[in-house]
């Protein structure tokens, strides 16, 4: 496959008419051909329509149909090769290792939500038997079924070009649920999402499916994504990216005469705890395990460690050393774009620009373009409960805030007053750290989407289980999920069928059960 610039709308190629932009490779600052037309809220209206008239024939698709097209797309997103990694790489400077990585997990979640079409639990059926002799009321036969809630918008991420962005978690777990998709590519590799928008298409030609189930959009600033938003018939939207994009999209979604949901993942710390027997049997460990998370793809990973919490003792202070070693020695690595570098730095120098704040250490600088020069900072917990909106705010990218707390009690009372998160982590030791936990857990439970012991909360393991979601402001709505295959749920809705004859029923709630899903009767 060949890369164009072109739009794909459909299975038409389509050349935009608004401003012309390329990417850039962020290692070098050199542009990237070719370039790309932005969209227009005309081009919107095409897609969404296509979408609109696709919807009726994708959402009938049997179970073995939609899941071989998923498979489908899997497969051809293999078939592109050298040609996607090295574009990805190009205008993302992310590694070759990482990128190929990304890609399989792009290419197994994709063949999980197959699987997980196949199985046919999420209709989530329910069947309650008519019970005309019931007294002192008859009961109708009802049954219940989950259908897909119509077209989405998908708005591709920065940091993940593969995994997160055009056939990423939210297009795969949307298409599963049969919704067609729109996806605005990210403007920093619009290379790599065309390759990746044309895999898509190519799985939709040869499963036969209307044109309409995938299309793809182009354009830098906020016109666009607002066209696709605020269009009528776009019923659901997934983001991943800054709590100011999340934000505006879910207050012109809000404002819409038919308000739509926005499923936005925005901003997270990930605060670190460190129990006292922890800290005592293996605080330089920790501390490496720590570094490690922190600086790994230049901190650009929404479950980056940008926390540490422990109460002040000579173990803590091991942690500490040993973590300022760590950062102090880490070389400087490539961010995924200028603008991303540049508000990287305005973040650090505004926490180090705080009277409250210490500057443990940074990282080893250097004279490359869009360099991330790790930074490891310190505050003490009456500083961080008395201002957590801007001492936990998030800074995106390789750096970590340690907050020193008193005693026990004042750990309760940093976890308390924490904005939502994607992830909280426990270091701690099993039986001696117990009472802590058994305090600090009901507390996290309100706080975050995952709860880990003994990790850290970069890697997000794509599975039935997972949970990458949490409170405001790390989500729009802490009810779902962006990664695993509950995330198909974001983009369904129960309908109910009371005595409707069983020749009428679909196919989930007929009396012969012909695609043999789970049900619920008679419970």
């Amino acid at each position: 496959m060949h890369i164009t610039g072109a739009m794909l709308i459909g299975q038409t190629d389509v050349t935009g008419t608004e401003a012309v932009f390329q990417a850039v490779d962020p290692a070098t600052g050199a542009a990237l051909d070719p370039g790309y037309a932005g969209g227009t809220p005309s081009h919107v209206d095409a897609a969404a329509r296509l979408a609109d008239a696709a919807f009726a024939s994708y959402r009938a698709t049997p179970p073995a149909q939609r899941a071989a097209f998923l498979r489908e797309i899997g497969s051809q997103i293999m078939a592109l090769g050298d040609t996607l990694i090295e574009r990805a790489m190009a205008e993302t400077g992310l590694p070759r290792p990482r990128l190929e990585g990304e890609r399989g997990r792009t290419v197994n979640q994709l063949n999980l939500f197959a699987a997980v079409v196949e199985a046919g639990g999420w209709h989530g059926a329910r069947i309650d038997h008519a019970q005309p002799e019931r007294k002192p009321m008859p009961r109708s036969d009802i049954r219940m079924r989950h259908i897909p809630i119509g077209p989405v918008a998908v708005f591709g991420a920065s940091n993940f070009p593969l995994a997160f962005s055009v056939a990423g978690g939210d297009t795969a777990s949307a298409l599963a649920a049969g919704s067609p998709v729109i996806v605005k590519g990210h403007p920093a590799h619009p290379g790599t999402s065309e390759l990746v928008g044309r895999a898509i298409r190519a799985a939709v030609q040869a499963q036969g499916l209307h044109e309409g189930v995938f299309s793809l959009v182009f354009g830098v600033g906020n016109d666009i994504g607002q066209a696709l938003v605020t269009h009528p018939l776009i019923k659901a939207v997934g983001f991943t990216g800054s709590r100011t994009g999340g934000l505006a999209l879910m207050r012109a979604a809000a404002a819409r005469p038919e308000p739509i949901p926005v499923f936005a993942e925005m901003s997270s710390t990930n605060p670190v705890f460190l129990m006292p027997a922890a800290l005592k049997a293996r605080a330089a460990a920790i501390a490496g395990g720590f570094v490690t998370s922190l600086v790994g793809s230049a901190g650009q990973l929404c479950t980056n460690p940008g926390l540490v919490i422990g109460i002040a003792s000579p173990e803590l202070d091991t942690f500490i050393a040993a973590a300022r070693e760590g950062v102090a020695g880490s070389g400087a690595s490539t961010m995924l774009t200028a603008g991303i570098h540049q508000a990287y730095e305005d973040g650090v120098r505004r926490l180090t620009g705080l009277s409250e704040v210490e500057v443990l250490t940074r990282g080893n600088p250097s004279d490359a373009p869009n360099q991330c020069q790790a930074a490891l900072l310190a505050c003490s917990a009456e500083a961080f409960i008395r201002d957590p909106q801007s001492l936990g705010h998030e800074v995106f990218g390789a750096s970590s805030l340690v907050v020193r707390c008193a005693d026990e009690a004042q750990m309760l009372d940093v976890a308390r007053v924490l904005e939502g998160q994607l992830t909280a982590t426990l270091q701690l030791e099993a039986g001696q750290d117990a009472d802590l936990v058994s305090a600090l857990l009901p507390i996290l439970e309100l706080k975050a989407g995952r709860i880990l012991a003994n990790g850290f909360p970069t890697g997000v393991e794509v599975c039935h289980a997972m949970v990458h979601g949490g409170p405001f402001p790390a989500t729009s709505d802490a009810r779902s999920t962006s990664v695993g295959t509950l995330a198909i749920q974001r983009f369904l809705r129960p309908v109910a069928y009371q005595d409707i004859p069983d020749s009428h029923l679909p196919e989930p709630v007929q009396a012969a059960n012909p695609w043999n899903v789970p049900r619920m009767e008679n419970r």
